[in-house]
């Protein structure tokens, strides 16, 4: 069966997507801190696929999973390699980033194109809520992005632009409203989804 190696079936799945920059990261860490370890893991599709890729290609994994230029030099090709694989197997890397995944909460922190989201909506249609984090392309150039060709036109940095129902949008720009006050409802659920465990 094409289900993930956890013997745990969470309560609830955060899928979070956005641009480079947006900071899906940073809205997705703090999420767990305030869910805290024990409740809510972290699920980040792009590490198996770099752990992949750095295997079959002799890389620095170390440095692939870091925001410095060793990424940016193999970024291109990393993503052209990652497609391939999605196309042989649109679940590959999902599977692999949800093995061994305990906790009831899981908050997957940068889901890229339909076939990520449609993979946790059919695993896991009850549980699924779909969240995007934007940010305006001022707020992104002041973290550092910058536009790349065949990287922020691709299908990786655009496949979520349009036919997507967000179950949440949080905005993280700097005179948006706070990010705590947006996260609130979304906290609210995920208290809720994990709380039902220790009533069941």
């Amino acid at each position: 069966m094409d289900l993930p190696e956890s013997s745990e079936v969470p309560q609830l799945v955060l899928v979070f997507s956005g641009k480079r920059k947006s900071g899906k990261d940073f809205v997705t860490d703090r999420i767990q801190q305030r869910l805290g370890s024990e409740v809510c893991c972290i699920l980040r599709l792009s590490g198996p696929l770099k752990q992949q890729y750095a295997q079959e290609h002799g890389l620095d994994l170390d440095q692939l999973l870091g925001s410095g230029p060793y990424k940016e030099r193999y970024r291109a090709d990393m993503i052209h390699w990652g497609e391939t694989r999605r196309l042989q197997d649109p679940g590959f890397f999902c599977r692999l980033a949800t093995r061994g995944a305990r906790q009831p909460v899981w908050v997957v922190s940068d889901a890229r194109r339909l076939s990520d989201l449609q993979w946790f909506q059919s695993k896991f249609p009850r549980q699924t809520q779909c969240v995007r984090v934007q940010s305006s392309e001022e707020t992104r150039t002041q973290r550092g992005w910058s536009f790349t060709a065949g990287v922020d036109d691709a299908e990786s940095e655009c496949g979520l632009d349009s036919g997507v129902q967000f179950d949440w949008i949080i905005t993280n720009d700097g005179d948006a409203p706070s990010l705590d006050e947006q996260l609130q409802p979304v906290l609210k659920l995920a208290e809720e989804a994990s709380s039902s465990i220790s009533r069941s």
